[in-house]
C-alpha cells in the first residue's frame, strides 16, 4: 500500500498542530485508501499555552510526540524515525507548534533553522522526486528548508503580507490563494492551502485541504 508521512507540532493550534486541519489531512487522505504514518519531534515544546486563556503557562513543558500522539490515537513515530525512502509524499498541517518546535521562526523569523530531520527529509523528498504537502504556516517552514539551495517554491500562505513577504526573503514565491484554493508548483511537486490562514469556516478548511491532499495523491501516481 502507498504511504504518506504526515509530520504533527504537538497538540492545539497555539503551541503545536491545528487539530481540524491534521485530523482533516488525516481524513482526507483515509479517503484515498492511503496508509498514512504520523511523525512528530521527540523534544519539548517551546512553550505551553492555555487554549482557553490564549496565554502562556509559565513553567510548564510538554513533550512534542506526547502531545501529538492525541491527535494519532496513539499510532506515532518520532521524526528521527522517518525514512524518505519507505513514503510517496509528506504533508505538514498547520498551527503554531510549526513555526516553534519544527522550525523557530516564530522567534528568529526569516534567521530561523528547521529541525534538522525535518530538513533532511524535505529535501530527500524533493530530491527524489516524491510530493510535499504543506498547510496553513507550514508553507514558511518549507521555504526555509530550501534556503539556499537553488530551490524557490511556489508557496501560499493566504494573503497575509508579512508572512508572503517572509516566503519570499527565504527565497520562495509567494502566490495569493483564497481558503478552499491550492497553489501548485509543478516543478517542485509542492502543494500549499491557506486554511486558518484566514478567519474561515471548518467546511471551507476541509474543500482546501481536500483539494490539497487530492492533488498530492495525484502526484503520487505520476
Amino acid at each position: 500500500m502507498v504511504k504518506v508521512g504526515v509530520c504533527l507540532s504537538g497538540c492545539g493550534f497555539l503551541d503545536g498542530s491545528e487539530i481540524q486541519e491534521a485530523t482533516l489531512t488525516l481524513y482526507h487522505l483515509d479517503r484515498h485508501g492511503v496508509e498514512v504514518l504520523v511523525f512528530a519531534p521527540d523534544l519539548p515544546q517551546r512553550d505551553v499555552v492555555d487554549h482557553l486563556k490564549g496565554k502562556v503557562v509559565p513553567g510548564k513543558s510538554r513533550n512534542v510526540l506526547s502531545e501529538a500522539a492525541r491527535i494519532a490515537r496513539g499510532v506515532i513515530h518520532p521524526l528521527s524515525a522517518l525514512r524518505v525512502e519507505d513514503l510517496e509524499a509528506l504533508i505538514l498541517p498547520g498551527g503554531f507548534g510549526v513555526a516553534k518546535n519544527l522550525c523557530d521562526f516564530a522567534v528568529k523569523g526569516i534567521e530561523g533553522e528547521v529541525l534538522p530531520d525535518l530538513q533532511k527529509a524535505l529535501r530527500d523528498l524533493h530530491r527524489m522526486g516524491k510530493a510535499l504537502g504543506a498547510i496553513c504556516i507550514s508553507p514558511v517552514l518549507v521555504a526555509m528548508a530550501f534556503r539556499g539551495t537553488g530551490v524557490s517554491p511556489l508557496l501560499t500562505i493566504g494573503e497575509d503580507p508579512s508572512t508572503a513577504e517572509a516566503i519570499e526573503a527565504l527565497g520562495g514565491r509567494h502566490t495569493i490563494c483564497g481558503v478552499e484554493e491550492i497553489a501548485y508548483d509543478s516543478e517542485n511537486r509542492i502543494v500549499s492551502t491557506p486554511a486558518y490562514m484566514y478567519e474561515a469556516r471548518i467546511s471551507e478548511v476541509s474543500t482546501g485541504i481536500g483539494n490539497l491532499v487530492d492533488q498530492v495523491v495525484s502526484l503520487m501516481n505520476r
